[in-house]
């Protein structure tokens, strides 16, 4: 009977510590500038700068000089096709080799296309002839930009010149095209038909933005407390040690909550603005955003235990997002990361949650087929929770077995200068 009587005070006793962490750590974030600022207007800001950035999708009209060494009809028809493609434009033409090198260098153009002697006598004559390219490969968009526009108005061209010769020959229009290209290959951008970076890249850079600010804010919160020395007791007569798991959920819901608009502005209203995917249900993102802010929270949460003081965390955590934006998949593919670094990275919620997330709103797919994904995160959530719980708890006990020590050497003070 007793037990009976036991077990819903101690569900209520949880739930009262709960609530009362939740609102203490509600207050103590509102209260707080500086996480306030990496909370709210950072994590606004750095999306919508991005996206506005990218807002282009595609790099287009990259000017590029041409040396035209043999102007003839053949090489100027060849000049109007390379200003026809939607990737560069023909800024300039030049008279020599040099001179166009020197309008590279002094940044008139991205790149230089040369035109050699010969080109339509060559042409006539069946001969094979070369169009040579030079452009910044130190620039990897720029420079693949320049070099398939090249290669689609050289193609074009070349193409058009062996159409002539075997309808010269006797070939009708379409036999000729038939005998030029007897197995055309066709092309189909999936999920991503413009090319467009900004959609590639912006969907997961918007995760680990969510992901670094609510690590930066906890770290921020954390060493402020560290540095107050106020993580003896949450509510007067309570100790934390005795009640660590309420203590850590409500102080998780806390951030939870007060990241709900940030999810709202980044995840549904950006991606509608600037023409991002979204191909995928919101439920199901849902779904995956539970765990996936939770497991950050939690893991922020044993983390700020770390930090002595609140810039410790900035420098740190700053210092961590380029390595967290690597491990992602996003800057370098995951299957080419060394398999010792891409498991090291998972300890980052971000590193499963983007191939997750980007999946389901760039292509489609239902949860079910991420659900491998989806079960890691929830163990993540789990364990991040327990560590965390943990982590806060031998915090405690230090601070509480500091202070007695403290007591002890004030007392033996007081009694030295008592006699």
């Amino acid at each position: 009977m007793m037990r009976f009587i036991n077990i819903p005070k101690a569900v209520f006793s949880g739930l009262d510590l709960t609530w009362f962490s939740f609102v203490d750590e509600l207050k103590t974030i509102l209260k707080d500038k500086g996480a306030m600022l990496i909370f709210f207007l950072a994590v606004l800001a750095y999306p919508l700068i991005y996206s506005i950035a990218y807002k282009n999708n595609v790099v287009r009209d990259i000017p590029v000089t041409v040396v035209d060494l043999d102007n003839s009809a053949s090489s100027r028809q060849m000049i109007r096709m390379l200003g026809a493609t939607k990737e560069i434009e023909v800024a300039q033409e030049a008279g020599s080799l040099h001179e166009a090198r020197q309008l590279f260098w002094d940044g008139n153009s991205k790149g230089v296309i040369l035109i050699p002697e010969g080109f339509e006598k060559n042409l006539l004559k069946g001969l094979q002839t070369s169009v040579s390219v030079y452009c910044d490969a130190s620039y990897f968009l720029i420079y693949k930009e320049t070099l398939s526009a090249t290669i689609q108005a050289a193609g074009t061209f070349s193409a058009g010149v062996e159409i002539k010769r075997l309808m010269a020959a006797g070939s009708g229009g379409e036999q000729a095209m038939q005998q030029r290209d007897p197995m055309p290959a066709k092309f189909y951008n999936l999920y991503n038909p413009a090319g467009s970076y900004g959609s590639y890249v912006m969907p997961g850079i918007i995760l680990i933005i969510l992901q670094q600010t609510l690590l930066i804010g906890i770290g921020m919160i954390g060493g402020a407390g560290k540095e107050r020395r106020n993580n003896q007791l949450v509510k007067p007569g309570i100790r934390v040690k005795e009640g660590m798991f309420s203590v850590v959920f409500g102080k998780g819901l806390a951030y939870f909550m007060i990241y709900l608009p940030n999810i709202a502005f980044t995840l549904i209203y950006l991606p509608k603005w600037f023409g991002f995917p979204d191909k995928g249900s919101f439920a199901d993102v849902c779904i995956l955003l539970v765990p996936y802010l939770f497991s950050v929270i939690f893991l922020g949460l044993m983390i700020s235990m770390l930090f002595r003081r609140r810039e410790h965390s900035i420098m740190t955590l700053v210092f961590v997002s380029p390595i967290v934006l690597f491990v992602s998949g996003l800057s370098w593919p995951e299957t080419s990361i060394p398999p010792l670094l891409n498991h090291l990275s998972h300890i980052f919620p971000s590193t499963s949650m983007i191939p997750a997330f980007l999946r389901i709103r760039s292509m489609g797919v239902p949860v079910t087929d991420v659900k491998p994904e989806l079960l890691f995160l929830l163990a993540q959530m789990i364990v991040y929770f327990v560590m965390a719980a943990v982590t806060y708890k031998i915090t405690v006990i230090r601070q509480e077995k500091l202070h007695r020590e403290r007591l002890a050497i004030h007392k033996s003070e007081d009694k030295q200068s008592d006699i």
